[in-house]
Parts: C-alpha cells; structure tokens; sequence
C-alpha cells in the first residue's frame, strides 16, 4: 500500500487535462497497489498564499523563538513539507502557463524549498532533506507539443521542476504528458496516449 499525495495546480476544475491525467495516473497506480491511499490538495481552490514578509521572517526565525503570529505564518509550509514527508508518491499537475507553471504551484514551491528543512548547504554543495524513495509523476498538460521539436526550447516546466524537486530530494521523477491540446487532430486523444506511454516503477 501507498501513500499517494495529489497535488492540484490548475483553476479548470472537471475541464483541466492535467487533473484528468493526474487522476488517471492515480487509478494505475492503486490498481498496482490496491488499499493505497490519496491525499488531494488544490492550491487553486485553498488560495495557496505567495511568500510575503510574514513568510520569510518565519523561515528563518528558529523554531523556539516562534510567536503565534510565526506560526500562523508558517502553517502552510508546514503542511506542505509534512505531506510531501507522510507521501511515498508524489502525483503533480502541471497545466502549462505562459511556458511555465501556474503561479499556484509556484507559490507551493516556494512554501517547500526551505534552507535548513527540505535542502542544505555544506562544503559538498547542496544536499536535499526530503527522505529519499518517493516516487514523483509529473502531470504535463500543453496545447502545442514541446516534448520534441523545435517547441522544446520554449518548455520552462520539464526543465525547471525537474531541477527544484531534485534539489530537495525528489529525484526520482517521471513526467508524463498530454500534449498537443489546442491541435484538433491530437487533442482528442492526447491523454489516452499519454497514459498509454506510462510504465510505472
């Protein structure tokens, strides 16, 4: 059995792609492991705060030092980072925005990626804290096609959470796309094929 955490990024509801492949994703995977559990979190609909003074103040003020306005500042990364610790398999919608992500997923980046918590420093370089073994699908959903071609150079997602979650320890990842969305003859069928690619491991 699995803890499966599914992150939402998308405001589309029942019409976004990414929810529809992230779920899809999610049925595999209990198929695999019956009796697995999911844990879903909208950043759209929780309006997932972006950093602000209060924030960052919080960050770096040691813990016994915290007053309740600290830690009110804090739940949200707080949270955060316990799901991404209570999870064995991360599920990550990622719809595509101006070639990039949804500012809400920024935003839950932002609350994750905590020096001292989920990364650190040390003459080696950088080291991630997250506890090694989890499992991450990314949920990619575009209206062109950048996986190859000479779109590729303009896709910021791949690239960008590939890096920002192996930097924190997430560095088993496997993205899986729906792509080609605003094109009539692919978009019918753009999450089936995605689906149809996904081998799980």
């Amino acid at each position: 059995m699995k803890k499966i955490l599914h992150i939402v990024s998308s405001p589309r509801g029942g019409a976004s792609y990414s929810i529809q492949l992230g779920e899809a994703i999610i049925a595999k995977l209990l198929a695999a492991e019956p009796g697995s559990t999911v844990k879903t979190v909208n950043l759209v609909e929780q309006h997932w705060p972006h950093l602000e003074e209060a924030h960052l103040t919080s960050f770096y003020t040691p813990a016994e030092l915290h007053t309740d306005k600290n830690r009110e500042a804090i739940r949200h990364s707080e949270e955060a980072i316990g799901d991404i610790q209570e999870a064995d398999v991360l599920v990550i919608g990622a719809p595509m925005y101006n070639f990039s992500i949804h500012s809400a997923l920024k935003a839950w980046i932002d609350h994750i990626v905590r020096s001292g918590v989920t990364f650190s420093y040390s003459e080696k370089g950088p080291e991630g804290l997250i506890k090694k073994g989890k499992k991450v699908y990314l949920a990619v959903s575009t209206g062109g096609v950048y996986s190859e071609g000479p779109m590729k150079q303009m896709d910021f997602i791949e690239p960008y959470l590939r890096f920002i979650l192996s930097f924190i320890g997430l560095s088993d990842i496997t993205v899986v796309r729906a792509e080609g969305l605003a094109l009539p003859d692919l978009k019918d069928h753009a999450v089936e094929k995605a689906m149809g690619q996904l081998q799980l491991n």
